[in-house]
């Protein structure tokens, strides 16, 4: 498990519209997705949205389409987030790329949730961010020995979107709340025991599973069909998640009633010989926005009880406040404009972060 945080956006994040950043094929009754920006670790624009969208619309309505696998390219990165450069370009030219983006993405995402045709994907390498919204939306969630799983947004003054107050929010105990409030990566073994996977498969038997899957022979049901063809190539669980172990003390410490409380105790308090732990965890949480943290917080509680939909909606509802009231223009100035990583997040310090002003950006919200 590592603390490092991959901020994508700085990777090609200027990159022209292209034609062949999305790759279509159909083989054996399956229509192929590859995300191909494997220079910008696939991270996705919104032209790349708008491809995914018309191509899921044509293969819902074609009966011969049986099943989607959806993937990226190369072997650094299923999908590494969204192009947050282009998004702070488009606010501070007063431009609406920034609010289309997301309109589109969250509409995306729910398409792949409610898509009549079993879903794969391969989440090999980093998936982050708007990548986790992809994954997270399919039926048949594989990982390898490659993959990196993490929801980063509170390191550049954001908070987990695309459905992260959906499937966070139902990760066991408090796991997801700290995955949420700390953005750390995890492995496969995590992603198994969290139920953010469904499948762990080598890396060296991608090659042979697309050979599997074009020569699978379908018997009327494609999600057993798929299901079947794991079986015999993969497993559900690995030894050693390292969140296991963590579990009692994460259950403990990210109950706590707020983030104050939690980095002070943390601190503070030895809980199942975890101090060392306990200590990096509060200096990592202590370079956060501390008002992305706060929220953070606040929307993953409420979304345990909320529906998907009403969780896309509470999410998008904190987006349309938070390029003008949030930390994210400052953390995209400081991590990735000007490179000084020395954001000025407002407020400084989680001392100074108040319940009233968390609670200002679920107005006019249920839940």
């Amino acid at each position: 498990m590592s603390s490092k945080i991959l901020s994508p956006q700085t990777l090609d994040a200027n990159a022209e519209s292209d034609p062949d950043a999305v790759l279509f094929s159909v083989r054996n009754h399956i229509g192929h997705l590859t995300l191909n920006r494997p220079a910008g670790l696939n991270a996705l624009t919104l032209d790349m949205v708008r491809a995914l969208q018309e191509q899921l619309d044509l293969w819902a309505q074609d009966e011969e389409i049986f099943a989607v696998v959806l993937r990226g390219s190369g072997d650094k990165a299923f999908c590494a987030g969204g192009d947050i450069r282009s998004l702070y370009d488009s606010y501070k030219n007063g431009l609406t790329v920034h609010l289309d983006f997301f309109f589109e993405e969250y509409a995306l995402d729910l398409t792949l949730h409610h898509y009549r045709k079993p879903v794969v994907a391969l989440m090999d390498g980093y998936v982050l961010g708007g990548g986790m919204g992809l994954a997270q939306a399919a039926d048949l969630r594989i990982v390898t020995e490659r993959s990196r799983l993490a929801m980063p947004e509170v390191a550049i003054g954001y908070f987990p979107d695309v459905g992260g107050s959906y499937f966070l929010s139902r990760v066991p105990g408090e796991l997801g709340i700290y995955l949420g409030v700390t953005g750390v990566q995890i492995n496969a073994a995590d992603a198994l025991y969290c139920g953010l996977a469904d499948w762990h498969l080598s890396s060296k038997l991608l090659t042979q599973l697309d050979q599997e899957l074009d020569t699978l022979a379908w018997n009327g049901n494609a999600l057993k069909d798929l299901q079947s063809l794991l079986a015999t190539m993969a497993v559900q669980q690995l030894p050693d998640a390292p969140l296991k172990k963590l579990r009692p003390v994460i259950d403990h410490f990210f109950a706590l009633p707020d983030i104050q409380s939690i980095i002070e105790q943390l601190r503070e308090v030895t809980v199942a010989n975890s101090h060392d732990w306990a200590l990096s965890t509060a200096n990592l949480m202590e370079t956060r926005s501390p008002l992305s943290m706060g929220v953070t917080l606040a929307m993953l509680r409420r979304g345990r009880h909320l529906p998907l939909e009403a969780c896309f909606e509470l999410e998008l509802h904190l987006d349309r406040q938070w390029f003008e009231h949030g930390d994210l223009i400052e953390g995209v100035r400081a991590l990735i404009i000007d490179k000084d990583k020395k954001p000025l997040w407002n407020p400084p310090t989680v001392q100074a972060l108040t319940a009233e002003h968390i609670e200002s950006f679920f107005t006019g919200q249920e839940g």
